[in-house]
């Protein structure tokens, strides 16, 4: 039995008032700001303010403590001591409270011209001078005249506007337009998520972006189509709530074209909002980019340098794995296996050697040949192509950001839900029990993906620690 830690009411209070943004960068992470947040390079969908923390993917946030047992997989005393520096010294800085006034949205006051807007936009990010004018004539882009705090400077901002269903301005989205070192981009404070960047047209069909840009680039490559007539929205990041603001005030789009990043976040954000409209019935696919975003395609076409595309790593290493447990299962095609078998495979899973990743992919692929004989014995044909299939296709990566270990965990969980079936049972039960046969088979496929993303990075960056 474990030894119990206790720690005192002072202490967990000390601990869940860490400062998340010193501590991060004091791990080694590096944050990237996002209006009054910070964002994760990481993990983009992760932000962290004080010692507050949300992850806009899964919808989860809290406290100091809460992210350290989240990001790092740790356990609660585990989580405390880190946070506490051991109590040994090197304590983190704790927040300072302060009561925040949340200001009414405003909009940055209006230059009279906008010939910096139009120049940056046309020369510098190769946007269509129709497009440009069109949108600037609907009033949904304008050119800021802003002075700094000490009244000395004067800046000119992009500032793409986002108007509710009465046509009032409750989002706007600043983007810097001087070419000279690293802009700013961010959404005024205060501004509705749920209003961003957007154009409504009157088919039933509209595309998804992460960023205005993203958008007016996109209309661009297809400015000689009839584009005025589909609807188009940039979520300014990868929240889903102005998409599905847009889908319920105007029931007649049923159909949603994703234009997300072709990166790792983008990939993430596309399966989740993909999943997220098949609830709901809403017809939904995919267009990608050749280059990392359309206005990196645009300037591909300009024969400058361009920032690539990159496919999600766990997906390269996904394909390749469900193979392997493909070959199994075809090499296992006249075993009779039983519930004890999968029990058993699974515990050697857990044994941390250099073949635990080839341990697991053998436990998979048990646990795939027992669904494939409960369906059978319910009268369900499936081969193991498709059962292998089918467990490729339920396969999200936005699902499994979690250490490897801690699935396994969940899988322990499982099994003890399943005990013994090689009886007779119901055919309810039986359908039951192949689903979470099938459900196990996929879990620990996650667990071989994250397993060996951490060898890669151990290979790549031998100080790296394995879990």
């Amino acid at each position: 039995m474990g030894t119990y830690i206790h720690f005192t009411k002072e202490q967990k209070e000390r601990a869940n008032s860490v400062d998340l943004e010193e501590f991060l960068q004091m791990q080694g992470e590096t944050l990237l700001p996002s209006g009054r947040e910070k964002r994760l390079k990481s993990n983009h969908s992760i932000t962290v303010r004080g010692n507050e923390w949300f992850d806009h993917a899964t919808k989860e946030g809290g406290l100091a403590i809460d992210f350290v047992q989240s990001f790092y997989g740790l356990a609660f005393p585990d989580a405390v001591t880190m946070l506490l520096g051991g109590e040994q010294g090197g304590v983190y800085s704790m927040v300072k409270k302060k009561e925040e006034i949340r200001k009414p949205f405003e909009l940055p006051p209006k230059n009279n011209e906008m010939r910096r807007v139009f120049a940056y936009l046309i020369k510098h990010r190769f946007i269509d001078r129709d497009v440009v004018s069109f949108f600037a004539k609907e009033k949904l882009i304008y050119e800021s005249k802003e002075q700094s705090k000490n009244k000395t400077k004067e800046y000119h901002n992009a500032i793409f506007v986002g108007y509710d269903e009465n046509g009032i301005p409750c989002h706007a989205h600043k983007r810097g337009i001087y070419t000279e070192g690293k802009s700013y981009k961010g959404n005024i404070n205060s501004s509705n998520p749920c209003y961003s960047f957007h154009y409504l047209g009157i088919s039933d069909r509209i595309y998804v972006f992460e960023a205005p840009i993203d958008m007016l680039s996109f209309i661009t490559v297809h400015k000689d189509t009839d584009w005025k007539k589909h609807s188009y929205v940039a979520l300014c990041g990868v929240s889903e709530q102005a998409l599905f603001k847009m889908l319920e005030i105007n029931p007649y789009l049923n159909h949603v074209i994703l234009c997300l990043d072709h990166d790792t976040a983008g990939i993430e954000a596309s399966e989740k909002i993909a999943d997220m409209l098949k609830e709901k019935n809403i017809g939904c696919n995919r267009l990608l980019s050749k280059q990392k975003d359309w206005n990196e395609d645009l300037k591909a076409e300009q024969n400058l340098t361009a920032i690539p595309s990159e496919e999600h790593p766990q997906y390269l290493i996904k394909d390749e794995h469900c193979n392997e447990i493909l070959e199994i299962i075809k090499e296992f095609k006249k075993i009779e296996f039983k519930y004890v078998d999968g029990l058993n495979a699974f515990q050697k899973s857990r044994k941390t050697n250099a073949l635990q990743a080839e341990a697991m992919k053998m436990a998979s692929a048990i646990f795939l040949c027992l669904a494939l004989k409960e369906f059978g014995q319910l009268g369900i044909t499936m081969t193991s192509e498709e059962i292998v299939q089918k467990m490729s296709e339920e396969f999200r990566a936005y699902q499994n950001r979690r250490k490897w270990y801690l699935t396994l965990y969940d899988i322990e969980t499982e099994l003890l839900t399943l005990k013994n079936q090689d009886g007779i049972i119901s055919e309810s039960d039986k359908a039951l029990t192949a689903k979470k046969y099938e459900k196990i088979a996929l879990e620990l496929l996650k667990s071989t993906i994250k397993l060996e993303l951490e060898h890669q990075k151990q290979v790549q960056n031998p100080s790296f620690k394995m879990a």
